[in-house]
């Protein structure tokens, strides 16, 4: 076995895991810079193995776990792997991992992973080979400095160690306790002994006392017994006598019970009858008020719609007289229009004439002027101009001033011609966006007809879905007000079903059905009495049986019942008893039916699931005929036997019985209370289905005011369209009117350049023709004739265009007041009349925009009237309707409050009756009551005498005599008793105890000299068996002596090769004791033992001379004796000490073998020579044995195994696998210069 690998994780300066490379099972040497963590390693093994780290406090596992930088470490944890092919550990493994952890609150152990305590472990080790008394199979630093500084003494308590002496000594200890113990246990008995003797001397003396008393006493127990049981008879005879008087009555009072009981349930029903008439009735006033409300409601629209069809009957006769007024004054219009338009045209064509004839003089009249200025101004010139250059040159000038003119003219006659081709162009586009208005205004009034339909059809429509709606609103309020009663009535049953048990069970039962539903748990059944159905007859025994248990509620787990239970301890909400199907096993056995006898549970009807909650409840439940039958089966079979009443009589002899108020019956409750659960079900779902069917009906109806709503806009927008393409037409008609005038002027200025053309291309002319003749002073005969003839035809002109002027302006004036009056007022007038004819009329004729849109036009205003018409007919038949119902409705009413007289006088009648029978089962009651408590005043008695009977304990065989209380009456007896009782008087300061006492006193007495006896032997067997450990200590350090010894002086020949060492036992007397071993052995056990010995001296020789001085040397030790040339320890050096040390160390090794060591630098003192003598020896021991060392020397390097680099960097240490020549490197850079 050996240490194959080593984790380390927090411990000391190793922060992180580190996980060393498995170890050779050699020679293993660890190499590194002081300070690194070389021997924080060891103290790593040592904190798993050894017990140097027990009884820690809170500052010292802080000192084990890693300081440093970054996150602080919490815990730490070395793990050791060891090699266990050779099976040293007995686990069973090759491989056997131990580990510790250490934190500040935690320390603990663990083998292959699992957790072990420190004493397991530290068994585990010894069973391996790792003694405690040895720890020197791991020598950390300063162990070697201990030894080599320790004195004779302290050597003498490490060789106590090794010889394991510590046993010896504690078990000695021990025994030494042990034996204090014992002495002090002497002494008490010794002195209770003599306690015990004066004891018993005085109660000698109270025996005979007690004699007497105890004869006396007994004659009292005797006298007591005859007295208690005669009295006992009495009382057994009387309870009989009652039970038979009560037998007599009972069957009365079942008659009467069972009469009562079933005039409860016809008053019952009766109450149930009145209340659903009730009801009915409610139901019927409440459809009453709502038909009347109907009805107003009709009456009223009925009103309206009325007044509203006389209305549009009026509106209808006033729309057709205005309409014939219209049409007379659009007769009247269009008389007048025709007579104006024939009359303008008529004024026309002599009007164009006349502007033709002015334009063609007015155009002669220029030509004319302008020839005859022509004329003026050539014979002007020879008095202008002095030659024809002159002359020439004006007249040139003219000319070409006269062509730019001509120039000008003829381009604005191009642009006019242009713009009244524009114009044109305008004029016909304008046309035609007229006849489009005409044709959309057209299309929206058929547009108009067409939507005022769809709004009159949904609106019948909504109409339709208003009654509807009405009707079901209705419905659902009857609907609610049922639902509302049936929850009453249920709540009403619930109370009376909660009543019947406490607070706390109550408040549990409402808390469970709130749990199961909130947390969905599938497993929760109900309480029991919601989970069968059983016959009306056998409801009262059922339910006396049942009592408390019906409230039990029935789960499938005993896991549901703890969730359960949580819930309702968390929230304090009460306390419940539950019953887990999986956890219920009834033993009884279900009994089979005779004649007498009817199996309760048979009688009752539930889901075989809750079988054994059932059989649990009611599994020895029997209902017989009778309280007599009852009580038999219920002694005789040990059953719960009870009548069709409720009596009932138990196993264990006790009757319960008496008057049951099926009033308060629980399970009629609880069946009430199922049905109105039904009812509030049904009825749910009806106010459920009529809300789904108000839904529908409220989208429908949504949907059709939508639609509506979108409708009426449509319309408002249609109406509202017409006032935009009115001003649209009217503003394209002014501008056509604008454009044709602008046409005209546009055509006359181009008339007007046109001539004004002619004009100067005339004067053009004469100018050019001017030129062409020579100046002159006068005019030619010609030229004066063509003058004057000019001059004349001026004249004549001028009155022709004088007259033509007035006779256009005449004209003109007439055209255009016809115009002005055809277009400004009777147009306009006869298009608002047709207007007006086309859309109706509203009351105000006149008045144009009095007009309503949202009626307009005569066909609206039929659709309407024709709309009104029908909604009244229907109006008129729903109040028809309504009319029938509410006659129905009342002659309903009327039977129903007959039905209900009757029913309360047949109420009041069975009360009556049932006050006077109830008066009877009270007064029998009173009678029941008195009789049970005179029955327990007799069974109190009865029970008293037992009692008493009882408390005399065992009785003398002549109590039970009859001779003593035979012949005599209980007053006898009780005399008899008084004179006892004072005779015993005399005796009050007897001893009672005394014959008890004395045996007891007698007893102590002799176990006590048994216990001594015993603790004498014990402490004889201690006293020898503190002598052999004394003899066995003493043993065993002179055999760990002798093999330490023979050890060290072989180990010594090894390490110094030519020296000697011995080793001295030291006694106190000041000499060598290890001879007086050898010699004397019987002479040293008589002695006082180990304690004779003061130390262990250590005598040493080095052969450090030539071979000749060493032969010289043994030839003087032969003859001056063996410890002639050995050495005290005080007389060595440093280097030396180590290596005596050492050598002990190593023989003490030898003498309990580890299956490996650890060495922290032991070699560190030593000189070469004898480092490499420990590193030779060292190698000769790591074939038997696994080696793990630390050194800063190269010897130990030389032979080794295996070889390990210590680094420390930022606070940690690491560990890993180095080469032999880097060990060896780092040795010889870190030997001292």
């Amino acid at each position: 076995m050996h240490i194959k690998q080593l984790i380390i994780q927090g411990f000391k300066s190793y922060k992180d895991q580190t996980s060393i490379e498995p170890f050779s099972k050699g020679h293993n040497v660890i190499v590194g810079r002081n300070g690194s963590g070389k021997s924080n390693f060891f103290w790593a093994i040592r904190f798993v193995l050894s017990d140097a780290y027990s009884n820690m406090t809170r500052e010292e596992r802080q000192a084990l776990l890693h300081e440093g930088t970054g996150p602080a470490t919490i815990s730490a944890y070395v793990e050791v792997i060891f090699d266990n092919a050779d099976a040293r550990f007995p686990t069973g493994k090759d491989e056997v991992v131990l580990r510790r952890t250490i934190g500040l609150k935690k320390d603990e152990y663990s083998l292959d992973r699992k957790t072990v305590t420190k004493t397991d472990v530290m068994n585990l080790l010894e069973s391996a080979g790792f003694s405690r008394s040895n720890p020197y199979y791991i020598v950390p630093q300063g162990r070697i400095m201990a030894l080599t500084n320790a004195k004779d003494g302290e050597r003498l308590q490490v060789l106590k160690e090794v010889a394991g002496t510590r046993v010896y000594e504690n078990r000695r200890q021990e025994s030494l306790k042990i034996m204090d113990e014992t002495e002090s246990k002497r002494a008490k008995i010794t002195e209770l002994l003599e306690y015990i003797e004066q004891r018993l001397a005085e109660l000698e003396e109270e025996k005979a006392e007690l004699k007497e008393f105890q004869d006396l006493d007994r004659e009292k127990r005797c006298l007591e017994y005859a007295v208690f049981h005669k009295e006992q008879i009495e009382v057994s005879a009387s309870l009989e006598l009652l039970e038979e008087t009560r037998r007599l009555e009972v069957d009365v009072t079942t008659q009467r019970q069972q009469a009562f009981a079933v005039r409860e349930k016809a008053i019952l029903e009766v109450e149930t009858e009145i209340r659903t008439i009730q009801q009915k009735l409610e139901t019927l006033k409440r459809s009453r008020v709502e038909a009347d409300e109907d009805r107003q409601e009709h009456m009223k629209a009925l009103a309206g719609l009325e007044m509203i069809v006389k209305d549009l009957e009026e509106l209808a006769v006033q729309n057709n007289e205005n309409k014939k007024k219209l049409l007379k004054d659009l007769e009247d219009v269009d008389k007048l229009i025709k007579a104006k338009e024939t009359e303008l045209e008529s004024i026309l064509p002599p009007y164009v004439e006349s502007v033709e004839a002015e334009r063609d003089l007015k155009e002669r009249k220029l030509s004319i002027e302008t020839s005859r200025q022509a004329l003026l101004d050539k014979q002007g010139r020879s008095k202008q101009y002095r030659n024809q250059n002159e002359r020439d040159t004006y007249l040139k000038s003219e000319i070409k001033s006269l062509r730019g003119t001509i120039a000008k003219s003829n381009e604005q006659s191009t642009t006019l011609t242009a713009d009244i081709t524009d114009l044109n162009g305008r004029l016909m586009e304008t046309r035609t966006d007229i006849t489009g208005l005409v044709e959309k205004m057209d299309e929206r009034k058929q547009l108009l007809e067409s939507v005022g339909g769809e709004i009159e059809s949904l609106r019948a429509e909504k109409t339709k879905l208003d009654e509807k709606r009405k009707e079901l609103w209705r419905e659902e309020q009857r609907a609610t007000t049922a639902l509302e009663t049936a929850k009453d009535e249920k709540s009403k049953m619930d109370r009376i079903v909660m009543s019947g048990m406490d607070r706390n069970t109550s408040s549990g039962l409402q808390a469970i059905k709130k749990i199961a539903t909130r947390q969905r748990m599938a497993g929760v059944y109900g309480p029991l009495y919601e989970l069968f159905e059983v016959d009306e007859r056998y409801k009262t025994a059922v339910e006396v049986v049942g009592a408390a248990s019906l409230f039990h509620v029935v789960v499938d787990t005993d896991e549901t019942a703890t969730q359960l239970l949580s819930a309702l301890n968390r929230d304090r909400l009460g306390r419940v008893t539950f019953m887990p199907l999986n956890r219920l096993k009834p033993k009884t056995e279900v009994p089979a039916a005779t004649n007498d006898t009817v199996p309760m549970i048979s009688k009752l009807q539930y889901d075989p699931l809750y079988h054994k909650a059932f059989l649990q409840v009611f599994g020895k439940a029997v209902i017989c005929p009778n309280l007599a039958i009852a009580a038999q089966y219920a002694r005789q079979d040990g059953l719960t036997a009870v009548t069709y009443e409720g009596d009932r009589a138990d196993r264990k002899g006790s009757l319960t019985g008496g008057y049951h108020d099926t009033r308060k019956s629980k399970l009629e409750a609880i069946k009430s209370l199922k049905q109105w659960d039904a009812r509030v079900s049904t009825e749910s779902e009806t106010l459920e289905r009529l809300k789904a069917q108000i839904l529908i009906v409220e989208q429908e109806h949504s949907g059709i005011r939508d639609r509506l709503s979108n409708f009426e806009a449509r319309r408002d927008t249609i109406v509202n369209g017409k006032e935009p393409l009115m001003l649209e037409k009217r503003s394209k008609v002014k501008e056509e009117k604008e454009i044709e005038d602008l046409i005209k002027k546009k055509e006359a200025s181009l008339m007007s350049i046109s001539s004004s053309l002619k004009t100067l291309e005339t004067q053009v002319e004469a100018l050019e023709y001017e030129l062409k003749t020579p100046l002159q002073k006068t005019l030619t005969s010609d030229e004066a004739a063509n003058l004057d003839e000019l001059t004349s035809e001026l004249e004549s002109v001028n009155v022709s265009l004088t007259e033509t002027s007035v006779r256009r302006m005449q004209l003109e004036r007439r055209k255009n007041m016809l115009t002005s009056e055809l277009d400004a007022n009777l147009n306009k007038r006869r298009e608002k009349i047709v207007q007006r004819i086309e859309a109706g009329t509203s009351s105000d004729a006149s008045d144009p925009n009095s007009q309503s849109e949202a009626s307009q036009g005569t066909n609206a205003s039929l659709q309407k009237y024709d709309a009104r018409k029908t909604e009244l007919k229907v109006v008129e038949k729903k109040l028809a309707n309504v009319s029938r119902k509410i006659q129905d409705l009342d002659t309903q009413i009327e039977d129903l409050n007959e039905e209900l007289t009757e029913e309360n006088n047949k109420l009041e009648k069975t009360r009556v009756d049932q006050h006077e029978d109830h008066k009877s089962l009270e007064k029998q009651q009173r009678s029941l009551e008195k009789y049970h408590q005179k029955k327990s005043l007799l069974v109190k008695r009865k029970e008293e005498c037992a009692r008493n009977i009882r408390d005399l304990g065992v009785l003398p065989e002549e109590a039970l005599r009859d001779d003593i209380s035979q012949g005599k009456s209980s007053q006898q007896l009780l005399t008899a008793l008084h004179k006892v009782n004072e005779k015993l008087k005399k005796y009050g300061h007897v001893n009672k105890k005394a014959f008890e006492q004395y045996n007891n006193f007698t007893k102590q007495r002799d176990g006590l000299n048994q216990r001594k006896d015993e603790l004498d032997t014990s402490a004889k067997a201690i006293e020898d068996l503190i002598k052999v450990l004394d003899q066995r200590k003493d043993e065993a350090i002179e055999r760990t002596f002798k093999q330490v010894a023979t050890n060290f002086s072989e180990v010594w020949r090894k390490l110094v090769p030519n020296g000697r060492g011995k080793l001295n036992m030291l006694s106190r007397m000041g000499k060598n004791a290890s001879q007086d071993m050898e010699v004397n052995e019987d002479d040293a056990q008589d002695a006082s033992g180990i304690d004779r010995y003061s130390g262990v001296g250590i005598s040493v020789s080095f052969a450090s001379h030539a071979g000749s001085q060493s032969l010289s040397l043994d030839t003087e030790d032969q003859e001056n004796g063996p410890d002639f040339g050995l050495k005290q320890m005080a007389q060595l050096s440093g280097g030396q000490k180590s290596l005596v040390a050492l050598a002990l160390i190593f023989a003490i090794q030898k003498c309990d073998p580890a299956p490996f060591y650890l060495f922290d630098e032991i070699d560190a003192a030593l000189d070469a020579q004898y480092r490499t003598a420990v590193a030779r020896m060292v190698h000769e021991l790591s074939s038997s044995a696994q080696f793990i060392t630390t050194t800063f020397r190269p010897e130990l390097l030389v032979n080794a195994d295996k070889f390990y680099g210590v680094t420390f960097t930022n606070k940690v240490s690491r560990i890993q696998c180095i080469t032999r020549e880097d060990a060896t490197q780092f040795v010889e850079q870190e030997q001292p210069q």
